[in-house]
C-alpha cells in the first residue's frame, strides 16, 4: 500500500507515459509555442522558458511536435517567423535563455547524467508521480534541438546577416575595467608606509598632480562565438559524446580523436552510445554552417556566411585538427563492418536488411552528418576564405592557407603513406558497397550508400588539394579500380536527372586524374576488381574500359549531358599518348565517337561542337605521333575511315546544309514508307516476288526519265568511289552511316531533273535554263532557311565561323599516313586475298613513321581550372545533397526559403520491388522509425 499510495492521482494520457497532453498542450494552448508570438517582451526569468528544455524526448519532437501526419512539422517554423515578425525581442530571447543554460549546463558538475534505462525510468516516473531527477543530459539535447529549429528561420531573413542576427548573435559586449589609481586604493598598506617615510624625514609629503591612466576595457565574445567554443567542448566531453574512462580527474572534456586512422594509431573502442550525441551535436555545427544556403549564388563570394567564417578562420589550431581527424576517421572506417554484437553482424550480411531491420541506425546517421560536415568544410571558399595564388606564371595555381581556411590547409598537409593508404580503403570501400548494391543478383536486396555523392565530393577535395595524396593514389594498382568504380557510377546514374550534378562531378574527377602523367602510366594495366557490373566489363586493359565507357555514356544520353562531353573527350585526349595495344572493340568506339562528331548536323547546330571534334582529331594525332606501330587496329580503322577525314578538309557551309537536308529527306521516306507498308499491307502482297519488286524499280526509274547509265555518270562527278577489292570499303549501312553514297540534291532540282526530255528545242533549253536559275535561288534560300533551323538556342551558322574551326583541325598527321599506307595497304590487299586482315594488321604492328611525321610536341594536357562559376556550381550540389537527405525524418530546413538553389518536389508513382517488400515486411522488426521513400528532385 505504500507504493500504492504514491502513485499520483490522476494519469495525464493513457499509461502516463508519453506525456502527450503537455505536447499537444504546447502545440495548441495559448501558454505554448504560439505565446511566443502573441506576448511582448517575455522576461528571460520567466518559467515559459524552461518547457523547451524538459518537454521533448526526442529531436522528433521538437521537428515534428507529435506527429508528421496532420502537417504539424511546419508549426514551429511558421511560429517563429511570425514572432520574429511581430515579437523579435521573444526570439532573441528564446536565443539567449537556451544559449545561456546550455552554456551553464556544460559547465555544470552534474552533466552528464548516468545514462538510465528505460525500466528504470518507468519504474521512477511509477513511484514519484511522474516527477522524476533532473536529466541534464536531456536538457542539452533540448538546446541543441531548439537551435537546431529556429536558426533556419532566422537565416531566411535576408541574404546578408540581418540586423537580427548582428544584435543577436554576432554584438561583443564591451566592459570597462577600472584604472590603475582605483586598484591603488584598494592596497592601503602602501600608502600607510608611505605616509610613515614622510613622518621620520621631516619633510612635507610631495603632492604630485594624480596620472590617470586609461581605464582597461574588455571585450567577451559574442553570443555565436561562444556558442561554436561550447559545441566543440561537446564533441569531446567524457559521458557525453566519449567514453566515461577517457576523463582525466575533474575535467571532463578531452580533446582526442574519436577513431583511428588519421593521426590516431588507436580507437577509443565501442562508442555506439554516444553516437547520437555526436550526431546532434554535428547537426547544430551544421546548421550554422547552412548560413550560406540563404544567399544567392551572385552574392555567395561578396557577402560571406560570418558563422562558417569564423570557424574556419579563428577556430584554435589544436581544435582544428582533432575535429579534422575526428570527422575523416570516422567517415572512413564506415566501410568496416560492425562488430559490437553477433546479431548486428550477422544482419549486416543478410540479403534485404534493411528492409526488415528498420529503424534509426546510430552509426549510419553518424557518418552521413560527418560527412556533409566534413564536405561544407572543406568546400567553404568565400570573402577572405579564398585560397591565395602560388605562382606568378600564366597558368596561376592557388592553395589554401592558414588564415583562409585552417580545414583545407591542414587536409592539404597530411603526408604520411600510412594516412594516405587508410583514406585510399577507405573510399575505395564504400564504393564497393555502391557497386555491390547495383551488381547483385537479387535486385533491391542491398541498400545504396546513402552518402555516396559525399563521398565523391570528399574525394575530390583530396586530390585537389593534397598534390601528395594524388600522387600516392597514381602510384598504386588500386587506382584503376577506383576509375572504374567512377564510370560505372556515371553509367548508372546518367539517365537519372536528379544525379546529373553528381555525373558533372565525375566527369571533371576524370579529366582531373587524366592531366597527370602516372595516371597514363597506369592505363595498359587491366582492371582487377570483381565488383564491376558484367554488362560494362568489355575486357581490355583499363584504356579499353575507359574509351568504352565514354562512348557508352555520350551514345546513350541523346545529348542530355553534352555540357559534359567536352571533359570526357578532354580526358581521353589527356590519356591518348599512353594508349597501348586498343583492341577492335575500343578503337571502333573511338571511330564512332569521331564519326558522330563530323556529321554535319551535329556540327553545325552549336558553337562548341567543333571543339569535340578538334579534341578527338588530337586523341589521334597522339596515338599516331608516340605508339601507331602499338595500335594496329586504330591505324587500319583511320584508314578505313579516309573518306570522313577528307571531307572535313574540305567541309563547307553550303555542303553541311545540303547533308543536313538529305539526311532529314531519306527520314521522312523512310517513315513514309512505312507508314504506306501498314496502310496497304495487302496489296504489297502481290509485288513479293523478285521480278515483280524488281520491275517496279524500274518503272520507277523510266518515270523520273533518268537511265541507269546516266544516274552512275552523275554520282561519279560527287563521290569518291573506293575499289570494291579494297578492304578500306566502309560497310553498308543507313543513310546516316554512309551519306557520301548517295547524290545530295534539293527538291527543285530533283523537280527539275525529272521533267527534262532526251530531245528538246531551243525554245525549251531556254526555259530549262531559267528553270536552273530558279532553283537555284530556290537552294539558296533554303540553304539559308536549314542554316537558321539547324542551330540551337539561336545559334544561325555562317561560313566565316565554319572556315574558322575548319582551318584550325589538325588533320595534317592523319592525312600524311592515310596517303602514305593507303597505296601500300591497298597492294597489300591484292596480294594476300584469302585473310588479308591478320596480314594487314600484322604489316602495321611494325610500321615506323618517324620518316613522315614531325617530332611529337611535348605534352600538355588540359587540366580542370577552378572559376567563380564552377565553385558556385559545386557549393550548390554540396548543400543541395545536404538539404534533400535532410528531408526525411527531421526535415530542417523544410519551410524555408533557400537562396543558393532551386528545390522541385516530384511525386514518385513508381513503385519499386524494395517499396513493395517494405511494405510487407518492414515493420516486422522495426525499431521505431520509418523511411521515407519520396525523393525531391533539384
Amino acid at each position: 500500500m505504500s507504493v500504492l499510495s504514491k502513485l499520483p492521482q490522476k494519469l495525464s494520457s493513457p499509461f502516463a507515459l508519453l506525456g502527450d497532453e503537455a505536447k499537444l498542450a504546447f502545440r495548441s494552448q495559448p501558454s505554448g509555442i504560439s505565446k511566443l508570438a502573441s506576448n511582448r517582451n517575455i522576461g528571460e526569468r520567466d518559467a515559459y522558458w524552461d518547457q523547451y528544455t524538459v518537454l521533448f524526448d526526442s529531436a522528433s519532437d521538437v521537428f515534428s511536435l507529435i506527429s508528421p501526419q496532420d502537417n504539424s512539422f511546419v508549426l514551429i517554423t511558421s511560429k517563429v517567423r511570425r514572432a520574429l515578425i511581430e515579437a523579435p525581442e521573444n526570439v532573441a530571447t528564446l536565443i539567449r535563455v537556451i544559449t545561456s543554460r546550455l552554456f551553464n549546463l556544460v559547465s555544470d558538475h552534474t552533466f552528464p547524467s548516468a545514462p538510465t534505462t528505460y525500466v528504470t525510468s518507468f519504474a521512477s516516473s511509477l513511484i514519484k508521480g511522474g516527477a522524476t531527477d533532473r536529466n541534464t543530459t536531456k536538457e542539452v539535447l533540448n538546446c541543441i534541438r531548439v537551435l537546431q529549429r529556429v536558426f533556419p528561420v532566422i537565416f531566411e531573413l535576408e541574404s546578408e546577416p540581418s540586423v537580427f542576427e548582428k544584435e543577436v548573435l554576432w554584438k561583443k559586449d564591451v566592459i570597462e575595467g577600472q584604472n590603475h589609481s582605483e586598484q591603488m586604493e584598494q592596497t592601503p598598506q602602501f600608502i600607510i608606509e608611505d605616509e610613515d617615510e614622510d613622518v621620520e624625514s621631516g619633510t612635507p609629503p610631495a603632492s604630485p598632480l594624480p596620472q590617470i591612466p586609461p581605464k582597461q576595457t574588455t571585450t567577451h565574445p559574442s553570443l555565436a562565438e561562444r556558442l561554436f567554443s561550447c559545441l566543440i567542448d561537446l564533441l569531446f566531453c567524457c559521458g557525453f559524446t566519449l567514453p566515461p574512462k577517457l576523463q582525466v580527474d575533474h575535467y571532463k572534456i578531452n580533446y582526442i580523436i574519436w577513431e583511428k586512422g588519421v593521426g590516431s594509431t588507436a580507437g577509443l573502442g565501442p562508442a555506439q552510445a554516444y553516437d547520437a550525441n555526436k550526431t546532434e551535436v554535428l547537426r547544430l555545427l551544421l546548421v550554422l554552417l547552412s548560413r550560406q544556403v540563404y544567399s544567392p549564388p551572385s552574392s555567395l563570394f561578396t557577402t560571406p556566411s560570418l558563422y562558417t567564417l569564423h570557424f574556419v578562420q579563428h577556430t584554435q589550431r589544436r581544435d582544428v585538427l582533432t575535429i579534422l581527424c575526428s570527422l575523416l576517421n570516422t567517415t572512413m572506417n564506415s566501410s568496416q563492418p560492425s562488430n559490437a554484437t553477433v546479431i548486428s553482424g550477422v544482419a549486416g550480411r543478410l540479403p534485404y536488411n534493411h528492409l526488415v531491420f528498420k529503424g534509426e541506425d546510430s552509426r549510419a546517421n553518424l557518418v552521413s552528418v560527418c560527412f556533409q560536415v566534413l564536405c561544407a568544410l572543406l568546400d567553404f571558399q568565400s570573402g577572405s576564405a579564398r585560397d591565395t595564388p602560388t605562382s606568378s606564371s600564366e597558368l596561376q595555381t592557388y592553395a589554401p592557407a592558414l588564415k583562409t581556411n585552417a580545414f583545407r590547409y591542414f587536409l592539404a598537409k597530411v603526408h604520411r603513406t600510412g594516412d594516405f593508404a587508410f583514406i585510399v580503403d577507405g573510399i575505395l570501400g564504400i564504393l564497393e558497397q555502391q557497386m555491390a548494391s547495383i551488381n547483385n543478383m537479387l535486385p533491391g536486396s542491398r541498400r545504396s550508400v546513402p552518402y555516396i555523392v559525399d563521398t565523391i565530393i570528399l574525394f575530390w577535395k583530396m586530390i585537389e588539394l593534397n598534390k601528395k595524396f594524388r600522387a600516392y593514389l597514381l602510384e598504386q594498382e588500386k587506382s584503376m579500380d577506383i576509375l572504374a568504380y567512377l564510370l560505372c557510377l556515371f553509367l548508372e546514374t546518367k539517365d537519372k536527372p536528379e544525379q546529373h550534378g553528381l555525373c558533372r562531378a565525375l566527369s571533371y574527377i576524370i579529366q582531373t586524374l587524366s592531366a597527370e602523367h602516372a595516371f597514363g602510366l597506369r592505363l595498359t594495366f587491366p582492371i582487377r576488381s570483381s565488383h564491376i557490373p558484367t554488362k560494362w566489363n568489355v575486357g581490355g586493359a583499363t584504356a579499353d574500359f575507359m574509351i568504352n565507357a565514354v562512348y557508352f555514356i555520350i551514345a546513350t544520353t541523346s545529348g542530355s549531358l553534352s555540357s559534359m562531353y567536352p571533359a570526357l573527350i578532354i580526358a581521353l585526349s589527356n590519356s591518348a599518348p599512353y594508349y597501348k595495344n586498343l583492341n577492335v572493340n575500343s578503337a571502333t568506339r573511338l571511330l564512332q565517337l569521331f564519326s558522330s562528331f563530323a556529321n554535319p548536323a551535329f556540327l553545325l547546330a552549336d558553337e562548341g561542337h567543333p571543339r569535340l571534334l578538334f579534341f578527338m582529331v588530337e586523341v589521334f594525332n597522339s596515338i599516331i605521333a608516340r605508339h601507331p606501330s602499338e595500335n594496329p587496329n586504330l591505324i587500319y580503322a583511320l584508314l578505313r575511315a579516309h573518306r570522313t577525314f577528307e571531307d572535313l578538309g574540305t567541309f563547307t557551309l553550303a555542303r553541311g546544309l545540303r547533308d543536313v537536308r538529305r539526311i532529314q529527306r531519306a527520314k521522312e521516306d523512310q517513315t513514309h514508307t512505312a507508314n504506306t507498308k501498314g496502310k496497304s499491307r495487302a496489296a504489297e502482297e502481290e509485288y513479293d516476288q523478285a521480278h515483280e519488286e524488281k520491275q517496279r524499280m524500274l518503272e520507277r526509274e523510266n518515270a523520273l526519265g533518268i537511265s541507269s547509265r546516266e544516274q552512275s555518270a552523275d554520282s561519279l562527278t560527287e563521290v569518291r568511289v573506293v575499289p570494291r577489292d579494297s578492304p578500306l570499303q566502309e560497310p553498308a549501312g543507313n543513310a546516316e552511316d554512309t551519306p557520301s553514297l548517295q547524290l545530295p540534291m534539293s527538291p527543285s532540282i530533283e523537280q527539275t531533273l525529272s521533267g527534262i526530255p532526251t530531245a528538246v528545242s531551243e525554245k525549251a533549253r531556254g526555259k530549262m535554263r531559267e528553270q536552273r536559275s530558279m532553283s537555284l535561288d530556290t537552294e539558296n534560300s533554303l540553304d539559308r532557311v536549314t542554316a537558321t533551323a539547324v542551330g540551337r538556342n539561336g545559334f544561325v551558322p555562317t561560313q566565316e565561323w565554319v572556315t574558322s574551326w575548319q582551318q584550325g583541325l589538325p588533320l595534317d598527321p592523319v592525312m600524311l599516313i592515310i596517303s602514305e599506307l593507303m597505296p601500300k595497304i591497298q597492294e597489300f590487299q591484292a596480294s594476300h586475298k584469302p585473310n588479308p586482315t591478320n596480314a594487314i594488321l600484322d604489316y602495321l604492328g611494325h610500321i615506323s613513321l618517324k620518316h613522315i611525321l614531325p617530332t611529337p610536341p611535348p605534352l600538355n594536357p588540359r587540366r580542370f581550372i577552378w572559376s567563380e562559376s564552377s565553385i558556385v556550381w559545386l557549393s550548390s550540389l554540396t548543400w543541395g545533397e545536404i538539404y534533400v537527405r535532410s528531408m526525411t525524418p527531421l526535415g530542417i530546413w523544410n519551410s524555408t526559403s533557400v537562396r543558393l538553389f532551386y528545390v522541385k518536389h516530384v511525386q514518385n508513382n513508381q513503385r519499386q520491388l524494395t517499396e513493395a517488400v517494405s511494405s510487407v515486411v518492414g515493420g516486422l522488426l522495426g525499431r521505431g522509425g520509418t523511411e521515407s521513400s519520396q525523393q525531391p528532385l533539384r
